[in-house]
């Protein structure tokens, strides 16, 4: 494996280990951030192998999956990860701070849709 890709995939897993972490502290809208860092760093990671250059720094996942031809079941969790990069970040991004605004339910369902991202991307690119 190109050691770009090794190091932002293995950055991608340890995020996910991060937002498994900071839910079992009660931390929901870190684990929310660290999804979708996780899901974002996956895409780069396999955008790296097929396209062999620097990935765009962007942070809307459903353009990073466009860009690599994801298929539409990782469109989706994508397209739901996507709009949390500002708003689990930013206090005045949502009516609530992100401290407030996100509960373990939506915490665990965007841990779900990362592990979807992660699980897909590390498939492709180990096979």
């Amino acid at each position: 494996m190109v050691p770009e890709v090794s190091a932002w995939l293995d950055q991608a897993e340890a995020d996910f280990k991060t937002a498994k972490d900071n839910i079992r502290s009660r931390n929901y809208y870190a684990s929310v951030i660290f999804s979708q860092q996780c899901a974002e760093k996956g895409l780069k990671a396999l955008f790296i192998l097929i396209k062999k250059e620097v990935p765009p720094k962007i942070h809307d996942l459903v353009e990073l999956g466009r860009l690599i031809q994801a298929p539409p079941e990782i469109v989706s969790p994508a397209s739901a990860l996507s709009g949390t990069y500002f708003s689990s970040r930013y206090p005045d991004a949502i009516p609530e701070i992100p401290a407030k605004y996100y509960t373990k339910e939506k915490a665990e369902q965007h841990l779900k849709e990362a592990e979807v991202i992660l699980r897909w991307a590390s498939k492709k690119i180990r096979s």
